[in-house]
């Protein structure tokens, strides 16, 4: 038998079993590409940032064979960070100014069960990407410095910065030397297809 525990904290929890259910959280964020990750980490420890993750990460995406979950925007997402794994579900809510979903996330004690799992679901694996990820947090607001590997390490290094709101996520843009018109608010299907046609030219 496998056991997923709860990852993201919120104020209501119910349990059941090995399974805590945690309410949903809004995750806003945007990407700035092609960044040079030493000058962006120097920047952040100056602004008081601390670091909080640097390692690989491990990404499955799934969706049913009619592309249900794709069409609807939504993400269905299976990743191994560092030691632990996470399952997450993201529900398109708007990507004007910046990428706005609603998340669940559970973390996973086995990932290849709650693979298997999916598939009997009737999901399969529609696209995987590995990264190594630097991630920096200050206050309320995050960062990753991530680059891909692999098939995608063509890819620039990028930074995606997630906060509270807009407002916050362009005033730190802003104090990390970025403008507003660098910040894009593309999921990671949206960046794979930008740097899949600029190579294809």
């Amino acid at each position: 038998m496998f056991g997923i525990a709860c990852f993201q904290s919120a104020s209501k929890v119910t349990h059941l079993s090995k399974v805590v259910f945690f309410d949903s959280m809004e995750e806003i964020e945007v990407k700035i590409l092609n960044i040079d990750g030493p000058k962006v980490e120097e920047k952040l420890v100056s602004l008081g940032a601390k670091k909080v993750f640097d390692g690989e990460i491990e990404s499955l995406f799934f969706d049913f064979k009619n592309r249900a979950i794709a069409k609807s925007k939504n993400v269905i997402r299976l990743r191994r960070e560092g030691a632990k794994s996470v399952l997450t579900f993201k529900k398109f809510l708007s990507n004007e100014a910046v990428k706005d979903v609603e998340e669940v996330e559970v973390a996973v004690s086995d990932l290849t069960k709650m693979k298997r799992i999916l598939e009997f679901l009737g999901l399969s694996t529609t696209s995987s990407t590995r990264k190594h990820r630097v991630s920096y947090s200050l206050g309320k607001v995050n960062f990753d410095i991530d680059k891909y590997k692999q098939q995608y390490a063509h890819i620039p290094e990028f930074l995606e910065i997630e906060a509270e709101d807009a407002g916050t996520i362009h005033k730190y843009a802003n104090l990390l030397g970025f403008t507003r018109e660098d910040c894009v608010p593309w999921s990671t299907e949206q960046l794979v297809s930008y740097y899949s046609k600029k190579t294809s030219k």
